[in-house]
C-alpha cells in the first residue's frame, strides 16, 4: 500500500479522494487502510469519492471489498450517501450473469453472519429483498 493513498486520502480535491480511494482499494484486507477506505466511502463533500471507492472495491469481487461497503452503508448519515452506496451496490456487474450473482449471495450469506451488526443488518436486508417472504 501505498503511503501516498493515506496521505491524498485527505485532499481537498475530490478527484485526487477518489484515486485515493481507488489505489487503496487494492490494500483493502490491511487494517491501516479500513479506516481511511471508510472515511472516503462516508466522503461528506463529493459523492464521486464514494462512487469511486466503492465500486473499487467491489470490483475486487471479494469479501473484504463487500464487507467494507456494507460497512459504510450501516453507518451512513447522509441519504445521498447511503443511495450512492446502495447504488453501487446494486449495479455490481457480477449481478448481470449466474455465476457473479451465486458468489455475491454466498458472500452475502457469509456476511449476514459477521461480528460487526452493521455489516450484518446491511448484508440480512440486501439477502432479504433477494428473497422476499412469500405471503
Amino acid at each position: 500500500m501505498e503511503a501516498t493513498g493515506l496521505g491524498d486520502a485527505g485532499s481537498p480535491s475530490w478527484s485526487v479522494r477518489a484515486a485515493a480511494g481507488r489505489r487503496l482499494a487494492t490494500s483493502a484486507e490491511r487494517p491501516e487502510a479500513t479506516g481511511t477506505l471508510l472515511r472516503l466511502l462516508l466522503d461528506a463533500y463529493d459523492s464521486g469519492v464514494t462512487q469511486n471507492t466503492a465500486r473499487a472495491l467491489l470490483d475486487r469481487g471479494d469479501t473484504t471489498g463487500l464487507r467494507l461497503v456494507l460497512g459504510a452503508l450501516a453507518r451512513a448519515t447522509e441519504t445521498s450517501t447511503a443511495d450512492q452506496l446502495s447504488a453501487e451496490l446494486d449495479c455490481d456487474p457480477r449481478w448481470t450473469t449466474d455465476a457473479g450473482s451465486e458468489q455475491l449471495i454466498g458472500q452475502l450469506e457469509e456476511l449476514a453472519c459477521d461480528d460487526d451488526t452493521g455489516v450484518r443488518s446491511e448484508a440480512q436486508t440486501v439477502l432479504r429483498s433477494l428473497r422476499p417472504l412469500d405471503d
